[in-house]
């Protein structure tokens, strides 16, 4: 702001607090701020460091917005640009907002404002995970409001902490558990079994997500295709069908590239999996997919979850995937065949490999000595065992 601003104290009569008052060089318009003092010496010192902030562009007066005007910019200017399952996220999360708080402006979403939302959310029973799926639209939002100049700051928002250790709501659908929820099919859909095996067994060795898996295509100019111009089979995602916004070729699996493979040329078109009602021939959404799915893992009576008595559903053929592959690659591979965006979320949610598993596979290899001679212990092998003293001489030097 323009050095010009002088900050004079004024007096609305005895006994009320004395008012801070300047001229707005931009807008031309008075602007007016009381000083919380009826002592003269006391505003005119507070008068001085307004001046200096007004001078310095520090000082913003609070925001005048109204909700109904921030959620109609927000949608119009933000939302509209995301991607339709987002924008209808943030819409339902305002209106969470709306239903709890009811703030007439948007400055009334303070950090005291937030916590009671959590609270209120809290005691309609949902979980923590979805509080805190509300608070961070509802961060972002407010993040925007800044941007623009809506908002002076983002209040700080506490976050719901959850209890320690990893909590999944499913388990890996593996073995005589899968085989009993293929033979469940024919007993839920007994007109087209057939195309809903083979879609089990697709989620099964592909790992994809059951959106991505009801999207995937043959066809070149598809958001989500595969792709045969590599080495290898492969995955091309367009940046329109995923979070980040990116265009990016993704590998696949040697399991699931035979799969699919078996599908004659001249077919390979369209869709990958041809979900369709068997009346209308109308493709089958990604909800009702899920639901289809969920049915089948119940009447076949795998349960992943003893706690809760959860059994199978789509996202379980999904951590099954996950847990083969954990067994044969690296952390670093396995996230990129499972698309996480963090490794963070590969290592704490599917490479907890069973400890007798991992056991297994350690004695596996284990060759006890026949001879009596005492076996090499650790990584040192008969040819760096001749080297160990050096070696240790080494160590020892450097140490």
């Amino acid at each position: 702001m323009s050095d010009e601003i002088v900050v004079r104290v004024h007096s609305h009569g005895p006994g009320r607090s004395l008012a801070l008052v300047y001229f707005d060089p931009v807008s031309g318009r008075k602007k007016t701020k009381s000083s919380g003092t009826t002592d003269w010496r006391e505003a005119e010192r507070l008068a001085g460091e307004l001046e200096k902030e007004l001078r310095a562009g520090r000082y913003t007066p609070p925001s005048k917005i109204t909700w109904s005007d921030f959620r109609t910019r927000y949608t119009e200017e933000h939302v509209a640009s995301l991607k339709p399952k987002t924008a209808e996220s943030i819409k339902c999360v305002l209106n969470v907002v709306e239903k709890h708080l009811n703030p007439d402006r948007l400055s009334k979403l303070n950090a005291a404002a937030l916590s009671t939302l959590q609270a209120k959310l809290r005691a309609t029973g949902i979980k923590e995970t979805s509080i805190a799926m509300v608070l961070r639209h509802v961060r972002a939002a407010l993040g925007w409001a800044v941007s623009v100049g809506m908002l002076n700051a983002v209040p700080k928002v506490n976050m719901p902490k959850g209890a320690k250790g990893r909590k999944t709501k499913g388990g890996a659908v593996l073995g005589e558990q899968f085989d009993r929820v293929l033979a469940a099919v024919p007993k839920v859909r007994p007109k087209d079994s057939t195309e809903r095996v083979r879609y089990l067994n697709g989620l099964y060795l592909s790992g994809l997500r059951l959106t991505e898996s009801i999207d995937l295509a043959w066809d070149d100019d598809a958001p989500f295709a595969v792709d045969l111009s590599g080495r290898h089979p492969r995955f091309r995602i367009k940046g329109e069908a995923q979070k980040s916004g990116r265009d990016e070729l993704l590998p696949m699996t040697p399991d699931f590239a035979d799969f699919i493979l078996a599908t004659p040329e001249a077919e390979r078109h369209g869709r990958v999996f041809r979900l369709n009602e068997v009346e209308t021939g109308i493709p089958i959404t990604a909800h009702s997919v899920g639901k289809l799915v969920s049915e089948i893992g119940k009447r076949a009576g795998v349960v992943v979850n003893a706690a809760d008595r959860k059994t199978a559903s789509a996202h379980d053929l999904r951590r099954a995937f996950a847990t083969r592959w954990a067994r044969r690659v690296t952390p670093a591979i396995l996230q990129k065949l499972m698309r996480h965006a963090s490794i963070q979320t590969t290592m704490g949610y599917y490479v907890d490999l069973d400890l007798d598993e991992m056991a297994d596979e350690l004695w596996a290899t284990h060759k006890p000595a026949t001879d009596g001679s005492t076996p090499a212990v650790g990584n040192i092998g008969p040819e760096a065992a001749e080297n160990a003293e050096s070696l240790t001489t080494v160590s020892d030097c450097e140490a």
